[in-house]
């Protein structure tokens, strides 16, 4: 086979026969015009891209970053840290709308997708030059109250969503794609139960939720959320899905005695694969809550025939209790407690008063922490503090007659997930503050709210993963359910 040899000059071209290694001068003008654009594209292009990246950056970002990338007056780009979010999409928008209230300017007027796309290009490569990782998961933290120790509870998890606990030494953790495991004395055990729902693992969908009857002891209940597909139905290139509602027992490590708390209507299933929700909860008077995304249709959050967007309460058994406050409505469903929610992802009892509170996603800012009453309107997508994802305005709209405000809302979002009250005596002076985690700034926060307010939040942990669930266990250690890596780890505090 001939190959093709050049120099940086492109005139300096020469076609070579492989086997009698003689340079065949006759070759050379009808390859040339090809050649040359090859060579144009190899010499010009793909260098002009990489300097245009490092140009552009010791412009715009070298004088905070430093001229090497390993920090300044703000952090090092090529030390594995990422504190605001480590994905492509998350560092392209913080650059273009900046983080403002930590003194990042926003270069949306300045720098266009191509450029941001270029800088980020030249600090990956730097990254892999400087032979970046991300460090592992600390083993002791400082808070503001607590010394604390880091240790593994389980590893090796693909994708995990949510931790709860039968009893002191079992613990049931959920892993998306379908799998439902148990932790026994510490140990992982390899096999997970057998036999547990079939679920839609695409986009944002899978298994999610995983909750024990507060009677377990009596009654043996698990309550399981999962993205339900029907499969025999096909709207355009895919079949529709909703979230669902089961409960079952575990015997012998296999699910069954299962029943199907909720199912919506079949013909409001979507076949957009994100919003799903979703958690479960019960107040001390025996109620269940859970809550479904929006779906990807923010508008249907307002619509009360329909499931999405909305917090729904039902009996443990699946009956809807006849003080629901939309049962009477025509045409409403029957298990709606709330509307204009755009994807719950962390809900919480607060374990004095009863009273359930929820984190849920905002789009691009407006995260909101809310506390849940029946009837109530939390305005989505009619009122929102945050944006879409490419920077256009969603709405105006801030307030509005009728529509309850957030207690919080943080902008930029740090993507709320899991939720828990700290219940436990290991930590006397955090007992009933709220817990949140983040999975984009990789954070668990913790809030101090009195009469409804909140007063104070500090971190208790950042940069180990981005955190999908928190739970306070029955040993009264902190239990962070973290994604990338897929492991959940137990804090106490550390008494050396």
């Amino acid at each position: 086979m001939p190959f093709i040899v050049y120099e940086q000059n492109p005139f300096y071209l020469f076609y070579i026969n492989e086997k009698s290694k003689s340079i065949d001068m006759k070759s050379v003008n009808q390859l040339f015009s090809t050649c040359l654009i090859t060579i144009s594209f190899l010499f010009f292009v793909v260098p002009a891209h990489s300097q245009d990246g490092a140009a552009l950056y010791q412009q715009n970002c070298a004088q905070c970053h430093g001229i090497d990338l390993d920090g300044g007056n703000a952090t090092s780009l090529i030390d594995g840290i990422w504190q605001f979010g480590d994905g492509n999409s998350y560092k392209r928008r913080n650059i273009k709308f900046g983080i403002p209230h930590l003194g990042m300017p926003s270069y949306e007027e300045t720098l266009n997708d191509d450029e941001i796309r270029s800088i980020l290009s030249y600090i990956e490569d730097a990254e892999d030059d400087a032979g970046a990782t991300k460090p592992a998961t600390p083993e002791v933290l400082e808070t503001m109250d607590y010394d604390l120790k880091v240790e593994t509870f389980a590893d090796g998890l693909e994708i995990p969503w949510a931790i709860d606990f039968i009893d002191a030494t079992t613990a049931l953790i959920t892993e998306r794609p379908g799998r439902l495991r148990i932790v026994k004395k510490g140990e992982l055990q390899p096999e997970s139960v057998q036999n547990t729902p079939d679920v839609l693992h695409e986009g944002q969908g899978g298994l999610m939720d995983v909750a024990v009857d507060p009677e377990y002891d009596e009654n043996g209940w698990i309550y399981l959320a999962y993205s339900h597909v029907l499969n025999d139905v096909t709207t355009g290139n895919r079949p529709p899905a909703m979230t669902r509602i089961v409960r079952g027992k575990i015997e012998n490590n296999t699910w069954t005695n299962q029943e199907v708390l909720f199912e919506a209507p079949h013909d409001l299933y979507r076949t957009t694969r994100h919003h799903y929700g979703c958690r479960i909860v019960f107040d001390p008077w025996g109620y269940l809550y859970f809550a479904i995304g929006d779906r990807g249709a923010g508008m249907q959050a307002q619509d009360f025939t329909r499931p999405n967007g909305k917090v729904h309460r039902i009996h443990k058994n699946g009956d809807i209790p006849n003080s629901n406050p939309y049962l009477y409505a025509d045409e409403a469903m029957e298990s709606l407690y709330t509307l204009g929610n755009r994807n719950i992802q962390g809900m919480a009892v607060h374990p004095v008063t009863g009273e359930v509170w929820a984190t849920e996603h905002g789009p691009m800012g407006g995260d909101e922490l809310n506390l849940i009453k029946a009837g109530t309107n939390y305005g989505w997508e009619t009122i929102t503090y945050g944006k879409n994802y490419n920077g256009s305005v969603i709405t105006d709209i801030k307030r509005m007659a009728g529509m309850e405000q957030p207690v919080l809302y943080w902008r930029p979002s740090i993507a709320v997930c899991g939720l828990d009250f700290y219940s436990g005596d290991l930590f006397e002076k955090w007992k009933n503050r709220l817990m949140v985690g983040a999975l984009k700034y990789e954070e668990v926060r913790l809030l101090n709210i009195e009469d409804d307010r909140v007063m104070h939040e500090q971190t208790i942990l950042k940069g180990a993963g981005r955190v999908r669930d928190v739970s306070t266990g029955p040993d009264g250690a902190i239990y962070v359910v973290l994604n990338q890596p897929g492991k959940v780890v137990r804090l106490t505090p550390d008494l050396d």
